[in-house]
């Protein structure tokens, strides 16, 4: 018994450490989080926060609702040919979003298990990654082009603060585009038996949950060739104009919340902040739900436009209320799945 388990194979320094990247990240998010608060006046965030009050909040979680739909239907038009309604897709995105903003994973553990999951509707755990990594492509791309926008409208403030940082942010949609060009090719041209590989190190079930015969059925890189098949422009269209809308609808709760704090933010103000928040946050994607770094970013960014530091970090206080709001429902959802599989997977003799 001894001797078997001697000789398991050990997990390798490297896998070990990147377990642990979430966890670090988390610990440093939290320093920088509570470094904020402490330097500055802690009642007047928390009288900024109450500004807005419970329709502002409600409102806010509203939108955000809107928002998580809208990318729900986007990966379901992307996968399609999943033999699957709409239906699981939603329900799966509010799980995806949760994970990734309550749970101590970096921000595409959500995603990863999101596509596991789908698989208990039977999809094949080669379409299942596919569409996760179509899906996830779109939303990065959306949101670089998000992002562009909001440069754009930064570059033409007045300020040569205002100026140094949309410079500084463009040297980094300029990073952006190179990678997300080298994400598209390796879906593209061959390069998906990596991520076979990456999926199986996370989870081992993840490409044979639908079926003891998975086997036999397309693997990542041939679900990938069907999804971008040209003949289906449209669908693919479909689902990079609904992240798109989804970005930009982000910048409605920019909007509300500081209108109910008392001040006269444009829309198009509301985009910079929101956009280039969000660039940030993805930046520092380690740190699970950015902790720490949205708050500096809306303190950096909310100086150009003469909001204080003290309403900056109650901006971010009511950004994550509806992480919270939706997010514990969503993993209630999660192990409720997990338990009741049987419920809600079908026939495993079905073709």
């Amino acid at each position: 018994m001894t001797q078997a388990l001697s000789d398991r194979p050990r997990p390798s320094l490297g896998r070990t450490l990147l377990r642990r990247v979430p966890l670090l990240g988390a610990l440093v998010g939290i320093a920088l989080a509570a470094w904020l608060v402490a330097i500055n006046d802690a009642g007047a965030v928390a009288s900024a926060f109450g500004r807005v009050g419970f329709l502002g909040l409600s409102a806010v979680v509203l939108v955000r609702v809107a928002i998580i739909l809208l990318c729900g239907i986007a990966w379901a038009r992307v996968t399609a040919g999943a033999v699957v309604g709409t239906g699981p897709f939603l329900l799966l995105r509010f799980v995806r979003e949760g994970v990734n903003v309550l749970l101590p994973v970096a921000s595409v553990g959500g995603d990863v298990l999101g596509g596991r999951l789908l698989t208990f509707w039977g999809v094949a755990g080669g379409v299942a990654a596919a569409g996760i990594i179509v899906d996830m492509f779109f939303q990065v791309a959306a949101l670089a082009l998000f992002s562009l926008t909001g440069v754009l409208l930064l570059g033409q403030l007045e300020s040569g603060q205002a100026a140094q940082l949309a410079a500084w942010c463009a040297k980094g949609l300029v990073v952006s585009a190179v990678v997300l060009a080298g994400f598209f090719a390796v879906q593209r041209f061959g390069g998906a038996g990596v991520v076979e590989r990456w999926i199986a190190t996370l989870g081992r079930r993840f490409l044979r949950e639908a079926s003891p015969s998975e086997g036999t059925r397309p693997g990542v890189q041939a679900a990938l060739d069907a999804m971008w098949d040209r003949r289906r422009w449209w669908p693919l269209t479909e689902g990079a104009v609904l992240h798109v809308a989804a970005w930009f609808l982000g910048a409605l709760e920019i909007w509300i919340a500081l209108r109910c704090m008392g001040f006269e933010v444009t829309v198009a103000e509301a985009i910079v902040l929101e956009s280039l928040s969000q660039a940030i946050k993805s930046a520092a994607f380690p740190v699970p739900s950015g902790l720490g770094v949205q708050e500096g970013g809306f303190v950096l960014l909310g100086g150009l436009f003469g909001i204080d530091a003290d309403a900056a970090l109650a901006l971010s206080l009511v950004k994550r209320v509806p992480d919270v709001v939706l997010g514990l429902p969503s993993l209630i959802a999660w192990q409720m799945i997990e338990g009741r599989r049987h419920l809600v997977a079908p026939d495993r003799g079905a073709p």
